[in-house]
């Protein structure tokens, strides 16, 4: 790594600093995924859920070296779609990567918007679900077009609130644990119906998307002030300070609620409080919703800087090129991508929803951890970060075995959104041969 940072002109603003980087990231990874889906977890791995944290954060970490390198080589918005061309000099196949990214944050904002409307929303508004989670979704987008100094700052007071949320859930646990009143040998449960590496590989798929949210930040690489430093270091502080997080509350919950009962909530670490008996479930319900909404705001942002980013490629239609005057956001690309989101969400499951997330990721998690190796051929004038030449091949491998995981309708909803991008890919080309 290096001092030296690579500067240069740019139509976003470069306004995001060392501190707004680390707490984006750490907003983006921390907290939505945990607060939604640990009884899931807990589910398939009993008590195991702890150990199951490990493995996804040292999978995720893996290929965070991979980002780490590419991102500080050629900091560019379109992320992973960047990587791709360069390495393959295909823009079929850098489309087809930037598009399972594009897609991925699509679907995850639709599975987010269901979990706000879910039973944390309901302890306050019996509202239904999907029109609640399109406005939610609406909410949600004109955050990200108002700026993104203004959605990191409203990033920041969020990932304060839920980070808080997390820490309270962890020291109401060991109060429990203090206590007496906790079952300790319940964080050492094994699954009934299952091997325990089965189980656990299983649970890590889940606990995989509560640590994807890292690779968001690639796309920002155009509004990071001298980012050959500060990235590298927000990146592997943001992941470590999540996965301490995870891996405490994944050893407190089933020690204090049984592994059976946390799989069957839909707000499982609200069960953890309500044991406690210290918190009031209703603010810790607020605290959940704040987690998820941040989530969602990242994630948008994310997306839409990556279908601005495609867009100057030539990857996708010009016009999601287009920034608002005055605010310098991808007005178009905000638009477009929210209207695929409240579609998603009108027809789809939270659980599928975050499986597919992360099926679509791992496909792009492959690519980059490969452009990487491809792309040490290809000097930059510019210092950057390096990562160690084993660290990639052991990212590849953890990809291959994840992908093992996966269930057929999981694959089938990612195709039929791959489908769809090809269609909108052989259009774009056409066009812009039609107009040469």
């Amino acid at each position: 790594m290096t001092s030296t940072a690579t500067t240069g002109s740019t139509g976003l603003r470069r306004a995001v600093t060392a501190p707004l980087l680390y707490l984006f990231i750490l907003g983006d990874v921390l907290g939505a995924g945990v607060y939604a889906l640990i009884g899931e977890m807990a589910g398939d791995a009993g008590g195991l859920v702890w150990l199951s944290f490990l493995v996804a954060l040292a999978m995720a970490m893996l290929t965070a070296f991979s980002y780490a390198e590419l991102v500080t080589k050629y900091p560019r918005a379109g992320g992973s779609a960047v990587f791709a061309e360069k390495a393959y000099g295909s823009p079929l196949v850098a489309f087809l990567v930037g598009f399972c990214m594009l897609s991925a944050g699509m679907v995850s904002a639709a599975g987010l918007s269901l979990a706000f409307t879910g039973e944390y929303l309901a302890a306050f508004l019996d509202v239904p679900q999907v029109p609640a989670a399109v406005v939610f979704l609406l909410v949600v987008a004109l955050v990200n077009a108002w700026g993104i100094k203004e959605s990191l700052r409203a990033n920041v007071v969020m990932t304060v609130i839920e980070s808080a949320g997390l820490v309270l859930v962890i020291v109401l646990g060991a109060w429990v644990i203090g206590r007496g009143d906790a079952d300790l040998s319940g964080a050492f449960t094994p699954p009934e119906d299952s091997t325990v590496g089965l189980a656990v590989l299983g649970s890590a798929l889940v606990a995989f998307y509560s640590f994807v949210g890292f690779e968001t930040s690639a796309n920002l690489a155009e509004e990071v002030r001298d980012v050959s430093r500060v990235y590298p270091r927000a990146l592997f502080g943001a992941l470590a300070t999540a996965g301490a997080v995870y891996v405490l509350l994944g050893f407190v919950a089933p020690a204090v609620v049984a592994p059976s009962e946390l799989a069957e909530s839909s707000g499982p670490l609200l069960e953890v409080v309500r044991v406690a008996g210290f918190v009031s479930p209703e603010l810790f319900a607020v605290v959940a919703l704040v987690a998820v909404a941040n989530g969602a705001l990242l994630t948008m942002i994310m997306t839409s800087r990556l279908a601005y980013g495609m867009a100057h490629q030539g990857l996708l239609p010009a016009a999601l090129g287009r920034v608002l005057p005055g605010r310098r956001t991808p007005g178009v690309a905000i638009l477009a991508t929210t209207a695929v989101a409240v579609v998603l969400a009108a027809t789809g499951e939270l659980v599928d929803l975050a499986s597919t997330v992360v099926l679509l990721l791992l496909f792009v998690f492959l690519s980059t951890n490969v452009a990487v190796l491809v792309l040490r051929r290809d000097h930059v004038e510019h210092d950057h970060f390096r990562a160690p030449t084993v660290l990639p091949v052991l990212a590849v491998a953890s990809c291959l075995l994840l992908l093992t995981q996966q269930e057929a309708q999981h694959w089938l909803l990612a195709a039929a959104l791959l489908a769809v991008g090809v269609v909108v890919f052989l259009v774009t080309r056409r066009t812009m041969r039609a107009r040469a």
